[in-house]
């Protein structure tokens, strides 16, 4: 709630410019500020204006305002002096006061502070000191979880994270923009940076049941202390970044288990395309047919095993040998050797990110 100060030093200028005696009330009738002697006469009508239906009104000469913030009545107001425009300059400071009300309140808002603090927009004493005044503990291991939603302002998702974690107060449930939703949780004494992987899981169960939504769902690392939060968010945000490009088929993404994908995310797009002229001598990733690529991937995914792929690929083993040995000729790499295989590999998640970048680029 806004300080007295603050409200007896508002009304105060307002009274040196408009000559009209101001003072300010809580619902109960205690006085909070005021420009004239003996306004605690007034707090008995004071209070019972404040459970009265009106917005205002006139009682022996004075005027009295609701002060409100969310619907919810704050102050009273009560507004007295000569001439017609006592009503109006009442108004003018019980506007001024609420506005005073909503900004202070959104200055201390819980969910202002870690939107702030998420987007490295505070100051790290200024962290500290709302972190106290928000009763927010600041030495708390903490993870951050970004959901990715298919729909813009995903009400829906939102309120179902709200149900599934909103008994936690420990924890927050917020969004800086309209296509993700951000969860930081403070991690009990039992759970493990291990535990974001069954977390992340609950949560895409329970938007995919529930909402009806698909979701992906980044993590960073555990933090200890609250000026580190935003840390483990910008980590999540690149684990959503780098599985979109390299891990599509997946819907949950470790920053620590991103692997050579993060890597390659960090390289310029220069060195990128230096490195497949330089690797392949004939054709390229980019240039084979959907048939290769798929027996390619199918045999990587058996860590290069050809009975087990020719197995999935319902094709006779020579005859997926036939094909590896054709594209050993076409692009000088045998992925039937190791080495060359994680050339091809890396080669191939290259290529997806430079189809990406050129993608962002238009």
């Amino acid at each position: 709630m806004i300080s007295s100060q603050i409200i007896h030093k508002t009304i105060e200028d307002l009274h040196a410019i408009t000559k009209v005696e101001f003072s300010v009330y809580e619902t109960d009738g205690s006085l909070v500020a005021s420009t004239w002697e003996d306004a605690v006469s007034v707090s008995p009508e004071a209070a019972d204006f404040a459970h009265s239906q009106a917005d205002s009104q006139e009682v022996q000469g004075a005027h009295y305002f609701k002060v409100s913030d969310d619907d919810t009545v704050e102050y009273i107001l009560v507004a007295r002096g000569l001439g017609e425009d006592v009503h109006m300059m009442g108004k003018v400071a019980a506007c001024q006061v609420e506005a005073l009300s909503v900004a202070y309140r959104e200055r201390y808002d819980r969910n202002t502070f870690i939107q702030n603090l998420l987007l490295d927009n505070l100051l790290l004493v200024d962290i500290y000191n709302r972190a106290k005044k928000l009763h927010v503990e600041a030495e708390v291991r903490r993870l951050v979880f970004v959901i990715e939603t298919k729909n813009e302002k995903d009400n829906t998702s939102m309120e179902i994270l709200k149900m599934l974690f909103g008994g936690r107060m420990t924890d927050f449930i917020t969004a800086v923009d309209e296509k993700s939703l951000i969860y930081v949780r403070a991690l009990d004494e039992m759970e493990t940076s291990e535990s974001g992987e069954a977390i992340a899981n609950l949560i895409c169960d329970m938007l995919n049941t529930e909402a009806m939504s698909s979701v992906r769902v980044a993590y960073g690392t555990v933090v200890d202390d609250i000026q580190q939060v935003s840390r483990s968010y910008k980590e999540a945000r690149m684990a959503l970044e780098v599985g979109r490009i390299f891990y599509p088929q997946r819907r949950i993404h470790d920053y620590r288990r991103l692997g050579i994908g993060r890597l390659i995310y960090q390289l310029p797009p220069n060195l990128c395309e230096m490195f497949i002229n330089e690797v392949f001598t004939g054709q390229k990733p980019d240039e084979l047919d959907e048939e290769t690529l798929m027996t390619i991937n199918k045999f990587f995914e058996n860590s290069l095993n050809v009975s087990e792929t020719a197995r999935q690929l319902f094709v006779h083993r020579n005859t997926l040998v036939y094909r590896l040995e054709k594209l050993q000729k076409t692009t000088g790499l045998d992925v039937r050797d190791f080495e060359d295989a994680m050339t091809f590999k890396i080669a191939l998640m290259v290529t997806g990110y430079m189809k990406h970048m050129a993608q962002e680029a238009v």
